[in-house]
């Protein structure tokens, strides 16, 4: 057993892989911008697992310097415990304080593993992963640093009587919400951004991303999106929330009717007279699905203690957990 640091996926090609280990995606290494990327091979020269280490530009944590491990992926588990001591070594030589994982660099990418997996068949965009990954991760060291949930909900009917209340006040405020029916979406993408940037700002490893990454990320799953999913909260001319929904593809990709909608991203300025302005995008999110022949709703990973799930509980129950995991790393 060796393990080998490549810089691209150019160098990575080079490589076979074992039999059963998920490929990376073509120029994955390069345009995640990762730092090294690291693989375990075997006497014959194959692939048993690989990493991509980052620690340039990674998000902020409790005063650490943190390394990001992702693009995480092993058929074995001696060669996945090498690889993560390897990974863990290349952070530690680059003073890294801390390592967080699986991350892809940033919150922005994939990160996560699937620890509870619940009965539900996975979803477009969800992280999937072996039941043995976290486990590797475990036995490397590494502990749980924050939880996340899916949460489905089966009676898009489903009255909340929060909704009227809050919908007058916001009213009051002169909050308008709308679809996006009808709107060029790549223009709105810019409002989006906007919000984005500051609604999330304080959330838990927050990395800002340029507005270019962020629309090169969004402008991959604008072709599969329903403009009556996507809503905008609006004071004049100002973008103060929204809701982006979007079709369960991956039921289309089983070669089933699609009946299920997720509600990836809710958003709203912090700004007091916008209280409950994200219970009211959620209701009307759920009405649009019905509207347009949904029958279910997924609100896709959310953190365990976001406000998210004060709205989403009221409607959905837990279909499948998520674990985030870290490791500090003493001198």
């Amino acid at each position: 057993m060796r393990i080998v640091a490549l810089h691209s996926n150019a160098e990575r090609e080079k490589l076979p892989a074992a039999p059963g280990l998920p490929p990376l995606a073509s120029n994955q290494i390069d345009d995640q911008g990762a730092d090294l990327h690291l693989c375990a091979v075997n006497q014959a020269g194959q692939v048993q697992a690989h990493c991509s280490l980052w620690w340039r530009a990674t998000p902020r944590f409790s005063g650490h310097r943190v390394g990001a491990i992702g693009h995480y992926a092993s058929v074995d588990d001696d060669f996945a415990a090498a690889l993560l001591e390897g990974a863990i070594s290349n952070l530690r030589l680059h003073a890294c304080t801390i390592a967080i994982g699986p991350m892809d660099g940033n919150t922005w990418r994939q990160y996560r593993f699937v620890t509870g997996a619940g009965t539900e068949r996975p979803f477009f965009l969800e992280p999937a992963n072996p039941r043995e990954w976290p486990l590797q991760f475990e036995r490397a060291g590494f502990t749980p640093l924050a939880n996340y949930y899916s949460a489905l909900n089966t009676n898009l009917a489903q009255k909340d009587d929060r909704i009227a209340p809050h919908a007058s006040r916001l009213a009051g405020h002169g909050v308008r919400i709308r679809t996006a029916a009808g709107e060029n979406l790549d223009t709105q993408l810019g409002r989006i951004y906007g919000v984005s940037r500051v609604a999330f700002a304080q959330n838990f490893l927050y990395t800002e991303v340029p507005e270019d990454s962020f629309r090169a990320q969004y402008s991959q799953i604008l072709p599969h999106v329903l403009p009556e999913l996507i809503l905008l909260a609006e004071r004049g001319l100002e973008l103060v929330g929204y809701l982006f929904a979007v079709p369960d593809l991956a039921q289309a990709a089983r070669g089933g009717a699609v009946d299920t909608f997720l509600v990836k991203t809710v958003a709203i300025l912090p700004h007091p007279d916008l209280r409950g302005l994200g219970t009211v995008l959620v209701s009307r999110a759920h009405q649009e699905g019905l509207r347009a022949g949904f029958r279910r709703c997924i609100h896709a990973l959310m953190h365990e203690n976001n406000v998210s799930r004060n709205i989403s509980g009221h409607y959905a129950a837990t279909m499948r957990r998520y674990t985030l995991y870290s490791r500090e790393l003493a001198s």
